[in-house]
């Protein structure tokens, strides 16, 4: 048995640095780093990206617990989600990997060690929120994947990770993206990735990634984007802070 249990962990090990190598090998051979975007999003990539994080949630030991996923539409929609660990974008893209998902990100994102290049063959946008036209063409980029079925969409309206585990203010003009695409807005709570650091390795970290609601095409289209904001951050604040306490801080 001990034999056994020796020679799978050799093989996972070596699976898992075969795997990271072909990335290494590959991905500066087909990927510019001077080029920030990508309107098309790559099948290859796509299970590259999947796969090798599949892997990295084994190493890291977590383990996703997910509700209301039925609730998802069929088709193309925007996301919205809150934010309180530098892992909930990397859970939540494989958890909704079915739905091939481009994060709205911050551009440092983008310059990390190999899975820059590899999310921007999937979609994933950077924003500069220092710069009301930057950030207005990275909505209309947005928009135009949705309309063209390359990916859904998901975005972090707080605009940043909240260090405080309180829900922060939101950028309501995220949600022009569902009104110009004319795509429904689902709602979502993550919440466990920030105890990953403090878990790993000894202890297994649960993360739950929970549907909220899905406000459909008519919702979207007869509020306006700020109605919409608003409403969407009273169920998430109904579902991670029930005893009614918030971050009356700035916007993030």
């Amino acid at each position: 048995m001990g034999w056994t249990i020796l020679w799978i962990l050799l093989i996972a090990v070596g699976a898992v640095v075969v795997i990271y190598l072909a990335i290494w090998l590959i991905t500066p051979m087909f990927i510019s780093k001077k080029v920030m975007t990508y309107d098309h999003n790559s099948k290859f990539y796509r299970w590259l990206l999947n796969s090798s994080t599949g892997i990295a949630m084994k190493i890291l030991r977590v383990k996703i617990h997910t509700t209301g996923f039925e609730k998802i539409p069929d088709g193309r929609f925007l996301l919205v989600c809150n934010h309180r660990s530098n892992f909930d974008p990397i859970i939540s893209w494989y958890a909704l990997r079915k739905y091939e998902p481009a994060f709205i990100s911050k551009p440092e994102n983008f310059n990390v060690f190999l899975y820059g290049r590899i999310i921007r063959k999937c979609c994933f946008l950077p924003i500069d929120r220092t710069n009301p036209r930057n950030s207005m063409k990275t909505i209309l980029d947005a928009v135009d994947l949705i309309k063209r079925d390359e990916v859904s969409i998901v975005v972090y309206p707080e605009g940043t990770r909240s260090k405080r585990l309180k829900l922060l203010k939101f950028h309501a003009g995220v949600f022009k993206i569902a009104q110009k695409a004319n795509v429904p807005v689902v709602v979502a709570t993550i919440k466990g990735g920030e105890t990953i650091k403090d878990r790993y390795p000894w202890r297994r970290s649960h993360i739950d990634i929970d549907i909220l609601d899905v406000f459909d095409c008519d919702q979207v289209k007869s509020n306006t984007s700020e109605q919409l904001s608003e409403n969407a951050r009273n169920l998430m604040l109904a579902r991670l802070e029930p005893d009614g306490e918030e971050d009356s801080g700035q916007l993030g």
